[in-house]
């Protein structure tokens, strides 16, 4: 690794390098050749964006450490919490039945209500996995029934069950008083009916390692070893202690996730172990405020975000601002693409100081050999909006108008551009496309500008277009130039926000844009 680079990154305040130092800190008070960074993953849903971004920012935090630190091992593990007990039906989820039939099992033993896997854990572990493998993570994917079952977990466990009145003594403070009545960290899966149940324990035998508990149906006492399978922990205790058996050193949360981190954390220290580093990131929110979800299937999925966007994309909107809220819905992406290609064509002409607050370095891992591509996703929107194409063949036409010489290696890269712009515009645009009939003052203003394009015909430079649209915007008598620009929005788009205009009308072309403005003008624009 170069060591100018290295210098840098130590002096660098973006937030994985800020994070990798942490974990450099720890080293030196627990020195260790292997970090182990971990994420953890509700099998109960489809894993959405929220899910995508735990990864995506450890992965940044784990490229940061080996920027800092080259000779350091370090792996980064997808943990699924896979043999949880099914609290509730997931919303978005085919033969609900399969589900309701099945609830407080663990969902590595109810059945794929897609009918494709062994069970449903299964199923969301597969697509867990095949959007990690995507964006290509180097993870090591673990379940939690695996290790479980096959006694991984066991000696951790002992540990548990030596130091359960301590635990006790941590938990017990923080519920409620039912649930006092009750609490265990141990959690009995049944031998009849498969649940997970939230038993009371009457009695521990450490020496052989088992739990006699109340049956909370049959009120049968009832013995089980803690081992094997037979019983898995409540989750703040099951956090604690997966800390402990994998020897995680980092481990990020959401911040609605604070005050569990620091009661896992207190169980770690009781069970003989040290938390792990961490960082609290901001939650991401639907349209209506509402915190995402698995359980309420109110967040994007993968899928969705790809059907749009480029990997790239989404990437970059972990990346920025991790600890400020963010509105995760559908009207965010074309503005992430756009970033995103913006800050790919700076990148190259930044010194490194400025590289390392590229977002960029961190997506591409270092890597500089970038594909940019020189149109921009809102002005693509726009052109198909404009021409009404439902076809790549004709927004290529207009790009190659453009564009004298695109290079070999950009053409692929504006390809899925423009695939991805169709699909957004057929799904987002269209149906909410309302033109706006001019009104007399409008008319004559964009008579105007109609007759300023046509001494121009010839021209491609986008900012000497946008001249002429902002010159007559300020001669006319609207309240603000914001007011000109949302009525040529209104009036030639059927929406209320767009493009840069200069950039749009070089694309889509003069001529083009003039007879845009005269249907317009004799309200054929529909």
């Amino acid at each position: 690794m170069d060591q100018s680079l290295i210098a840098t990154a130590l002096e660098s305040k973006a937030w994985p390098f800020q994070e990798a130092k942490k974990i450099i800190n720890r080293l030196k008070r627990f020195p260790s050749t292997d970090v182990i960074l971990e994420t953890g993953y509700g099998a109960s849903g489809l894993p959405h964006v929220g899910t995508f971004g735990e990864v995506a920012r450890t992965s940044m935090v784990q490229f940061a450490l080996r920027v800092l630190e080259p000779d350091i091992e370090s792996s980064l593990l997808c943990f699924s919490d896979d043999m949880d007990g099914l609290r509730k039906v997931p919303k978005n989820f085919p033969n609900r039945k399969v589900l309701e039939d099945n609830l407080e099992k663990p969902l590595s033993s109810i059945p794929d209500p897609f009918g494709e896997f062994a069970s449903f854990a299964d199923y969301n572990n597969n697509c867990l996995k095949e959007f990690l493998d995507r964006f290509g993570f180097d993870y090591h994917f673990i379940s939690s029934t695996d290790y479980y079952k096959s006694g991984k977990f066991d000696k951790t466990l002992i540990k548990v069950l030596e130091n359960y009145e301590n635990i006790l003594d941590l938990v017990l403070p923080t519920i409620g008083d039912e649930r006092k009545k009750t609490y265990s960290p141990f959690l009995p899966i049944c031998p009849e009916t498969g649940k997970v149940l939230m038993a009371k324990v009457i009695n521990l035998d450490k020496k052989n390692h088992s739990i006699i508990y109340i049956e909370p149906n049959t009120k049968q006492e009832i013995e089980t070893s803690i081992l094997g399978g037979n019983c898995k922990l409540q989750w703040k205790a099951d956090w604690a202690m997966r800390w402990v058996a994998l020897e995680v050193d980092y481990e990020m949360a959401g911040k609605d996730l604070i005050e569990s981190v620091n009661l896992s954390g207190r169980i770690c220290k009781a069970i003989g172990g040290t938390p792990p580093e961490g960082f609290n990131y901001e939650l991401f929110f639907d349209e209506k405020g509402e915190k995402i979800s698995k359980s309420k299937g109110n967040g994007i999925t993968i899928d969705e975000w790809l059907k749009y966007a480029s990997t790239e994309s989404l990437s970059l909107y972990m990346y920025q601002n991790p600890k400020r809220a963010k509105k995760l819905t559908f009207d965010v992406i074309p503005k992430a693409v756009d970033e995103y290609h913006n800050f790919l064509t700076k990148f190259s002409s930044q010194e490194t100081k400025d590289q390392l607050n590229n977002p960029v370095f961190y997506i591409h891992k270092g890597d500089s050999h970038f594909k940019q591509v020189p149109v921009s996703f809102l002005n693509l929107l726009n052109l198909v909006n404009a021409s009404q194409a439902d076809s790549k063949e004709v927004i290529w036409g207009f790009i190659r108008e453009y564009y004298d010489d695109i290079p070999d290696e950009s053409e692929a890269s504006i390809d899925n551009l423009v695939s991805y712009s169709l699909a957004y515009y057929k799904d987002f645009i269209l149906p909410t496309k309302k033109y706006r009939k001019p009104e007399d003052r409008e008319i004559e203003y964009l008579i105007i500008l109609k007759n300023n394009l046509k001494d121009v015909l010839d021209e491609k430079d986008s900012e000497t277009i946008q001249s002429f649209v902002y010159q007559i915007g300020k001669e006319t008598h609207f309240e603000s130039l914001k007011d000109w620009f949302k009525s040529l929005y209104e009036i030639l788009l059927g929406q209320s926000h767009g493009p840069r205009l200069g950039s749009f009308i070089a694309l889509y072309g003069i001529e083009k844009t003039i007879n845009l403005i005269d249907r317009a003008i004799n309200g054929d624009l529909k």
